[in-house]
């Protein structure tokens, strides 16, 4: 079995973020000494890196799935989580990746290119980890001062991607099968290719470092093509993505070969056929040269046959009209190869100074475009027309039933992030939603309450009934109010600042206290003309047994 796969899907999940930690500190004669829940620690990237160590992708295609390590959960005492690590995945340098497209189930096709990894040590993160969550310590303020939740960590990116292996090859051999590419190769460098006496015994690609002189390049030998290639015909659509990267075309033609309706020219014709075929269906990088436009070279192989050598000078003079160098070559007796590597090293150096100047106009063209400073949550380039950071669509069911869905990085993000079993930790969410703006945004659009809304789309939505006459900070304990939330009665009477009154509320209790003492003086001095209050020593009553001078004696 093959060792060589240039074509993989993979499943790739960023870590998830820890938790935060809801803590309360505790000290010695300080029963009540204040948040301190550290955050949670954010979770570990996939990330794919151009290594020039590795040649295939073949340990892609049997561990198919790959997940980066989760953040661990905050601690009191503001201990934060730790981070998940990074898992770092090498490949090939040529290696494309895309957007995995398909049915779940299905085999996947490739969509949008992610990246495209050429150089070495360039890298893309598939899969971002999540970030943690903060704990209560980090979410107090003035108006919070003993949050009694903490966030949950955010769950990491998942995707599926595909790696698409384009190898890197400065001259790519074409030729129908059995022309001697892999011969060639071998002949040329130190790479040990299958060579054997039946057609497509080169079902991988096979690439070789060349030396010659002050000259060193690399070859890539194409599995055998065939006229319809281009179609999926035979072996050749499989690899023709392999010349895609380089920068010369060597036509190695078979000048002995002794099938029907074949000759060096119907040969090279049915070659660029295919070639300019399949060079309609690619999207290429920026500043590399079209595939018809790449130099070519003729290689007549076999010449150490003498009917193969008549052959090969007799339609020489063609090509050379066509303006291509022509070189014949015997990968069995070596003759003509190092004329051939050195012809080849020329050609290279030069294609790639043209690579080189073609890059470096690209650079000074490009336009570098700078956003706008954002000095509010408002955007106006915002695709829902609001200019909010986020969007609401009214949809509809088939029964007739309709739900608001709420959409947008900041309320999917927030949805996320809450403990829907701590009270507070809803409130906490429903007064961020408020602030961005979500219920007035409901309001324009016709919302009435109780309506459902949905926060998010897919496994990870959240449905509630809508109901913004409900105060979003207003917690209760068995009926009583305990205030504004995030707020602990037990550390307000311990701290006498929150006691402290401002100029206004002094003035206002004042004016209150004096009021209320003028108001008394009137009433008692209206008891005492009306005969309500009398002298206690003139005994004025001397039944009264109570009175301090009555003698209680009877009439």
């Amino acid at each position: 079995m093959s060792d060589f796969v240039d074509r993989v899907t993979v499943h790739v999940k960023g870590g998830d973020g820890g938790n935060g930690s809801a803590g309360i500190r505790r000290e010695k004669y300080k029963p009540l000494a204040g948040p301190n829940g550290g955050n949670g620690g954010d979770g570990g990237s996939v990330i794919f890196v151009a290594d020039q160590n590795a040649n295939s992708l073949m340990d892609y295609r049997f561990m198919p799935h790959r997940s980066a390590g989760n953040g661990t959960m905050g601690l009191g005492d503001t201990k934060d989580g730790s981070k998940g690590a990074d898992l770092i995945l090498p490949v090939p340098l040529g290696t494309v990746i895309f957007e995995a497209k398909g049915a779940e189930g299905k085999p996947k096709h490739p969509g949008e290119q992610l990246a495209d990894l050429r150089h070495a040590g360039e890298r893309y993160v598939a899969a971002a980890g999540g970030n943690g969550g903060l704990g209560n310590a980090a979410l107090a303020n003035r108006t919070r001062r003993a949050p009694g939740f903490a966030l949950l960590g955010e769950p990491g990116e998942e995707s599926d991607v595909i790696l698409e292996l384009k190898s890197i090859a400065d001259v790519a051999l074409v030729g129908f099968p059995s022309a001697g590419k892999s011969s060639l190769v071998a002949a040329m460098s130190a790479a040990k290719p299958k060579i054997a006496d039946y057609p497509f015994t080169t079902l991988v690609p096979n690439l070789g470092v060349v030396m010659s002189g002050d000259y060193r390049y690399t070859i890539a030998d194409v599995p055998g093509l065939i006229p319809g290639a281009s179609q999926g015909k035979g072996l050749g659509l499989e690899f023709l993505r392999h010349i895609e990267r380089t920068e010369i075309i060597a036509h190695v033609i078979d000048c002995a070969t002794l099938e029907p309706d074949r000759d060096p020219l119907s040969d090279y014709y049915a070659l660029e056929h295919e070639l300019s075929q399949y060079a309609d269906q690619l999207e290429l990088p920026v500043a590399a040269i079209p595939i018809p436009e790449r130099p070519r070279i003729i290689i007549l192989n076999k010449v150490d046959v003498p009917e193969a050598k008549e052959l090969a000078e007799f339609v020489r003079p063609e090509f050379e009209r066509m303006g291509f160098a022509v070189f014949e070559i015997s990968t069995a007796s070596h003759e003509g190869l190092k004329e051939l590597g050195f012809a080849l090293g020329r050609m290279v150096d030069e294609m790639r100074e043209e690579v080189a100047k073609r890059e470096q106009e690209r650079d000074e063209a490009r336009v570098v475009i700078k956003p706008l400073e954002r000095t509010g949550r408002r955007r106006a380039d915002d695709e829902g027309g609001n200019g909010l950071d986020f969007s609401i669509v009214r949809e509809e069911g088939g029964s007739g039933d309709f739900w608001f869905t709420v959409t947008g990085r900041k309320p999917e993000r927030w949805v996320l992030q809450t403990n829907f079993d701590n009270d507070e930790a809803v409130g906490y969410l429903a007064d961020r939603l408020a602030k961005l703006g979500v219920e007035d945004e409901l309001r324009r659009l016709g919302a009435k309450p109780g309506d459902e809304i949905r926060i998010g789309r897919g496994n990870r939505a959240v449905e509630f009934d809508w109901d913004p006459t409900v105060a979003a900070g207003a917690e209760m304990l068995d009926g009583a109010q305990l205030g504004a939330r995030g707020k602990d009665l037990r550390l307000e009477e311990q701290d006498t600042r929150a006691r402290r009154r401002t100029n206004a509320e002094r003035r206002r209790q004042y004016h209150d206290m004096m009021d209320a003492k003028a108001a008394v003086r009137e009433a008692m001095m209206a008891e005492r003309q009306a005969g309500h209050w009398a002298d206690p020593s003139v005994d004025d009553d001397r039944h009264d047994e109570q009175a301090i001078l009555g003698r209680g004696e009877d009439e």
